[in-house]
C-alpha cells in the first residue's frame, strides 16, 4: 500500500518538475528572444548610422572631388581600381564596402522592342526558353487588377515587388521559379549580375551602360561576338573613350548603338555588409558622383 503511494508521490513529483521545468523553458526562451530583438533593433539602429557615415565620406571624399573636376574615364576608372573591396571593423562591427560602377550593365526597364529582339537570340544561344524574358517583364509591370501577368510567379509570390527588378535577391526569386516551372537549369550557365544592373530611375530616357565597365557576357550579349573576343573586350576596361578604340566592325557597332551606351557615367554602386555576432546586414544604394547624392537604397537583414 506505501509503496503504491510513494510510486504516486514520486510520479507527481516527477510530474510537478516537468511542468516547471516547461514553464521555465518557455519564460526564457521569451527571454532570450526579448533580448534578441532589442539587439536586432540596436544593430538596425547602428547600420543606419553606417551608411549614414559612408555617405558623409562619399561627399567629403577628395577622390571623387578629382573624379567629379576631371569628368573623365581615366579619373573614374583609377578611382574604382584602388577602392574596389575595403575591409575594416570598428567597435566589434565588421563593415565590408564595396564599390563599383552602377553602369556596367543593362537596366532589365530599358529593354525595348529592338534590344529584347538581341537579348532573346543570346538566351537561345545559351538554351534558355523565351518565357524567361516573359517573367523579367511580369517583374517590371506592376500591379495588374486583371491579374493579366504572363506566368505564374506572384501565385507563388504574390508580395513580390512588381515595378522593377529591385536587386539580385530579387532577380534570384525570379531564376529560381523559371527553374522549377519550366525544368531548366540552363539559367546556371549565365551569370545575370554581370549582365543586369538594379538601378530604378525616375528618368523616362532609361540609363547608358559604361562600356568601360560592360562584362563579357554584355559584351558578346550586345555585339554578337564570340566569348574569346568579349572577354577581350571586357579586359580593354578603363581605355575606351570612342567608338575608334572598340575595334568592332561596322555591323558589330551598327548592333552595339541599338543599346543606349556611354563612355562616362559618374555614376557608382555601394555595397555595405555589416556584421556583428549573428547579425547580418547588407545595404546597397547608388552614388550620382555629380551631384553627390546616394538613391535607390536596398536594405537586407
Amino acid at each position: 500500500m506505501y509503496t503504491k503511494k510513494n510510486a504516486i508521490a514520486l510520479l507527481i513529483t516527477v510530474m510537478f518538475v516537468i511542468v516547471i521545468t516547461v514553464a521555465i523553458g518557455f519564460g526564457l526562451k521569451q527571454v532570450n528572444e526579448a533580448t534578441q530583438e532589442i539587439q536586432n533593433e540596436k544593430f538596425l539602429y547602428q547600420s543606419s548610422i553606417i551608411v549614414e557615415d559612408v555617405l558623409k565620406i562619399l561627399k567629403n571624399s577628395p577622390d571623387l572631388k578629382t573624379v567629379r573636376d576631371g569628368n573623365n574615364t581615366s579619373d573614374l576608372f583609377t578611382f574604382l581600381s584602388q577602392t574596389s573591396l575595403i575591409p575594416f571593423e570598428t567597435s566589434g562591427i565588421e563593415i565590408v564596402l564595396q564599390i563599383k560602377s552602377a553602369r556596367g550593365g543593362i537596366n532589365p526597364k530599358d529593354l525595348n522592342t529592338t534590344t529584347t529582339d538581341i537579348f532573346r537570340e543570346y538566351l537561345a544561344s545559351k538554351r534558355i526558353n523565351s518565357e524567361y524574358i516573359n517573367l523579367l517583364q511580369d517583374n517590371m509591370s506592376g500591379i495588374k487588377v486583371d491579374n493579366s501577368y504572363n506566368s505564374r510567379i506572384f501565385e507563388e509570390n504574390p508580395y513580390l515587388y512588381r515595378d522593377t527588378i529591385a536587386s539580385p535577391t530579387h532577380l534570384k526569386v525570379i531564376n529560381d521559379f523559371y527553374s522549377k516551372e519550366y525544368n531548366d537549369n540552363a539559367l546556371a550557365d549565365v551569370d545575370f549580375e554581370k549582365l543586369f544592373s538594379f538601378s530604378d530611375t525616375n528618368d523616362t530616357n532609361g540609363t547608358k551602360i559604361d562600356l568601360n565597365y560592360a562584362s563579357a557576357e554584355l559584351w558578346e550579349m550586345m555585339t554578337g561576338v564570340s566569348e574569346e573576343r568579349a572577354k577581350e573586350l571586357s579586359i580593354g576596361a578603363g581605355m575606351y573613350e570612342s567608338d575608334e578604340d572598340l575595334g568592332l566592325s561596322d555591323s558589330e557597332l551598327e548592333r552595339l548603338k541599338k543599346f543606349k551606351v556611354s563612355f562616362y557615367e559618374p555614376y557608382i554602386f555601394v555595397d555595405v555588409e555589416i556584421r556583428q555576432n549573428k547579425s547580418r546586414a547588407k545595404i546597397s544604394f547608388e552614388y550620382n558622383i555629380k551631384k553627390n547624392k546616394g538613391s535607390n537604397f536596398v536594405y537586407e537583414i
